[in-house]
């Protein structure tokens, strides 16, 4: 099953009635009248509304009532108030696709597709950075955003910085939640991941064609189901999940206000403003200050972590020098 923002479906026009009338009971006449919409088309538009996650109460005499929205994370529910001028304006969404990414980039070159998002309830071959595994069961929140930047190939590493700042924000400004940033993508909850990101990119000479972020948020997952899963993956430090058991907060709210702060970053890198991206990800990063181990392609080095620099780069003091680092793991670090 697959919907997207700019499909015209019946479905959609009773669901909107519903919500602009949500205190109401609406006949099937009224809807059918309404709607210009045979009775028979408005009931199976019902029970399709109803096997997305909308609760919709029925009585004999008075009619139809929405009584709750889905969680599902629908097109329709991610447009409606969204306040961003281009980020998620265009929207696509699977029950179950191999990877969010995957499809992104097999779209991403076209012009139309700027600021486009690709939501899946379910990833069944989700991947992170250099290819590993990424778990990405009901309950999480797995999407991929399209970009077609107008800075240059020099900020593009910022792209994920810029991704953790936002999220971190909307988290807190939605649910309440303090998180932290670790190099170079990862969303922590007492030190325990609660999400990551991923960039990919394609460039042309000195010019970005587009760029790829994918982003994986434990929203409402079975922690203990997960880390038994991934128990014995590299890098791993344990999985948290963000929403508490007394919380009914919609994941849908925490999206649109995940691409709201998205499109406000990537303003400031359009405008050069890298170290207001840096600064904001450094408020955040829990580690500076302490001695780290990043494993690298040449090899395991430790030293005293000295946050990022203006590209992204991770600074560390070792013994001998400072050292910039542009790709790696952190693999331990000082308690």
């Amino acid at each position: 099953m697959s919907y997207t923002s700019f499909d015209n479906i019946g479905l959609v026009k009773v669901l909107s009635f519903f919500q602009t009338h949500d205190s109401e009971y609406l006949s099937g006449q009224d809807l059918s009248d309404v709607l210009k919409i045979s009775r028979v088309a408005v009931w199976k538009h019902i029970k399709k509304i109803q096997t997305l996650g909308y609760k919709i109460e029925s009585k004999q005499k008075l009619g139809y009532r929405l009584v709750s929205d889905t969680e599902k994370l629908l097109p329709w529910e991610i447009t409606r108030e969204l306040k961003t001028k281009v980020i998620g304006k265009r929207v696509y969404y699977f029950e179950e696709i191999d990877s969010t990414q995957n499809f992104a980039q097999q779209i991403a070159s076209d012009e139309k597709e700027d600021g486009t998002i690709i939501i899946a309830e379910k990833q069944t071959s989700g991947r992170g950075r250099r290819d590993r595994i990424w778990a990405s069961p009901k309950g999480g929140m797995w999407f991929s955003l399209i970009i077609h930047p107008k800075f240059d190939v020099s900020s593009s590493t910022l792209v994920p910085i810029a991704g953790a700042v936002a999220l971190s924000k909307s988290i807190k400004s939605i649910l309440g939640v303090e998180t932290q940033v670790k190099w170079p993508n990862d969303i922590m909850m007492n030190g325990k991941k609660v999400a990551g990101m991923l960039v990919n990119a394609s460039f042309q000479a000195n010019n970005i064609d587009y760029l790829v972020l994918g982003v994986g948020i434990n929203f409402d997952v079975d922690v203990k189901k997960l880390e038994k899963r991934l128990s014995k993956s590299p890098n791993f430090y344990g999985v948290n999940s963000l929403r508490k058991k007394d919380d009914n907060t919609s994941p849908t709210v925490l999206l649109r206000e995940f691409l709201l702060q998205f499109e406000k970053v990537l303003v400031q890198l359009n405008k050069g403003e890298k170290s207001k991206i840096v600064k904001e990800w450094t408020k955040r990063a829990d580690r500076i200050g302490k001695k780290i181990t990043i494993n690298t392609s040449n090899g395991e080095i430790s030293g005293i972590s000295h946050g990022i620099d203006n590209d992204g780069a991770l600074k560390l003091k070792t013994a001998k020098e400072m050292k910039k680092i542009f790709v790696g793991d952190v693999v331990s670090s000082q308690v």
